[in-house]
């Protein structure tokens, strides 16, 4: 695979999983009837709403950030992956399988682009230096 490719996948993943995510906590944040019904639903309480709705949107902002914060990109897919697995697990077990497609997707499209993140910036393991 080029690297054109890759960064291309990439590029298309970070805009899908910003569209995803920067949605859900646009909606989160101004209390859409809807995310907060299923939110709610589901067992947690409104002032974790609000706080996941600005974690999703500074996640996102550091995402679009282009060749910068890569440490802090790896957070952002790890916040991610955690709000997807707790998503499904909570679903699964409130509201049945059905309901969690969109928690797969999801889970498929990050790990995507998570995998094109990994191939044009490989992690860099320095060995320590001896005491």
């Amino acid at each position: 695979m080029t690297t054109k490719t890759v960064k291309t996948i990439y590029w298309i993943g970070v805009a899908l999983t910003s569209l995803w995510f920067g949605t859900s906590g646009f909606c989160e944040l101004t209390t859409n009837p809807l995310v907060w019904a299923i939110t709610v639903k589901l067992g947690y309480p409104p002032h974790f709403i609000y706080i996941l709705g600005v974690a999703k949107l500074l996640g996102i902002a550091v995402l679009l950030t282009p060749n910068r914060l890569l440490r802090l990109k790896e957070w952002v897919f790890a916040g991610i992956f955690f709000d997807i697995l707790f998503a499904f697990l909570s679903k699964i077990a409130v509201l049945g399988f059905p309901a969690t497609i969109d928690a797969i997707v999801a889970f498929i499209m990050v790990t995507l682009t998570y995998i094109m993140f990994r191939k044009l910036y490989p992690a860099a393991y320095v060995a320590p230096a001896a005491l």
